[in-house]
């Protein structure tokens, strides 16, 4: 399992940026998705989740609304649009995985991709 995201960036508050995940390695479009985020001296949080068709996806509710995530299975990738950037929105960014391999949950994560939002 590869992932590689990119997109990241500085961006002035109220500005947008897409972030995308090239996938390799595994069926992608079996698996369920996630957009996890990691600001300095917080914990990792869950920002968005998209099931493996695209058909469902939920939102921390810190995001609702400016957020959106989404998939192109066809191509292997997943994408966060994020409207309306908020400095609290600062952080590096990562797409994950997961997998199920003998009752034990293995995760897999990209190296992430920074972003910083500030005047």
């Amino acid at each position: 399992v590869h992932l590689v995201e990119s997109g990241g960036g500085l961006v002035q508050p109220g500005g947008s940026l897409r972030l995308s995940c090239a996938a390799s390695g595994f069926t992608f479009g079996s698996y369920n998705m996630n957009w996890h985020r990691q600001a300095p001296g917080k914990e990792r949080e869950l920002v968005a989740a998209i099931s493996h068709t695209g058909g469902s996806t939920n939102y921390a509710d810190s995001v609702k609304g400016r957020f959106t995530i989404s998939r192109d299975n066809a191509n292997n990738a997943l994408y966060l649009q994020m409207n309306n950037l908020k400095p609290e929105d600062t952080a590096v960014y990562y797409c994950n995985t997961w997998s199920w391999t003998r009752g034990v949950r293995l995760e897999y994560w990209g190296q992430g991709t920074q972003v910083t939002v500030s005047s």
